[in-house]
């Protein structure tokens, strides 16, 4: 069987994807109704982490596969574990924006500004979903999608983070600002500290580009710019490493008052 995979190209898969890894294949199959089928290499066939159990148990065909039919299909990391499941849907943003009212909880919504790099995005929602953000919004030109390295990434933080994909971010940010959520952007040369900042209103934070960070016209969205202080030789985080000290900033605060 012959699997075009994400080693391949990566670009957005549609209605079918495979996805690979223990973690991926297992948070799949916990979210129920996705997964086609599963295969497995013949290595692991015998320790695969409860995969084989757990999907026999939903219903769901394991095939085994030799090492050479994983390695051929997939990028390292696969595991020897592979899953085709059915495309993950976006949320629509009206749907997102009524998440926190249904946990009463203020708001919290991260901004994806053209995140091009697939595992970049897959750590930034794995973050998210430990963090309790509700929802991650990204553009529909200019970013990853949810492809298989993606899925690998997130360790399939995917199947539980609500994602949005608008065709304009500017509309986005201010329809969120019309219901009451403030929108901060992360920008090195921000005005306010992150330290300095209130983050128990109900908000949004945007995050840009690996390279060039938030596009101007998106800044002149924003309701602030913030920055996380850096006192080393190095002038710039890596973006999914921003988001996590973003996100947890934010948890910590609304955590402590608890």
């Amino acid at each position: 069987m012959e699997v075009k995979s994400e080693k391949l190209k990566s670009k957005e898969l549609t209605k079918e994807c495979w996805i690979y890894g223990i973690n991926p294949v297992l948070e799949a199959i916990s979210a129920g109704g996705r997964v086609k089928s599963i295969y497995i290499s013949s290595s692991r066939h015998k320790n695969n982490s409860g995969i084989q159990q757990k999907a026999e148990k939903v219903g769901v065909p394991v095939k085994v596969e030799d090492e050479g039919f994983f390695n051929r299909a997939f990028p390292k990391g696969h595991q020897g574990v592979a899953a085709l499941v059915l495309q993950k849907g976006y949320t629509e943003l009206d749907e997102l924006l009524k998440i926190p009212s249904k946990k009463n909880e203020p708001a919290f919504f991260i901004i994806l500004d053209c995140i091009e790099d697939p595992r970049n995005l897959g750590a930034i929602l794995r973050t998210a979903e430990a963090g309790g953000v509700h929802g991650v919004i990204l553009p529909s030109h200019g970013s990853a999608g949810l492809t298989p390295v993606v899925y690998k990434a997130s360790a399939g933080a995917v199947e539980y983070v609500p994602i949005a994909r608008v065709s304009n971010i500017k509309r986005a940010i201010d329809s969120l600002k019309s219901v009451g959520i403030w929108v901060y952007g992360a920008d090195l040369h921000g005005k306010d500290a992150l330290w300095d900042m209130d983050f128990k209103c109900p908000l949004a934070i945007v995050l840009g580009s690996e390279g060039a960070g938030i596009r101007r016209t998106v800044k002149e969205h924003c309701d602030c710019l913030i920055r996380i202080p850096l006192k080393g030789m190095v002038t710039s985080l890596n973006v999914s490493v921003a988001a996590s000290i973003l996100i947890f900033e934010i948890l910590r605060q609304r955590e402590k008052d608890k």
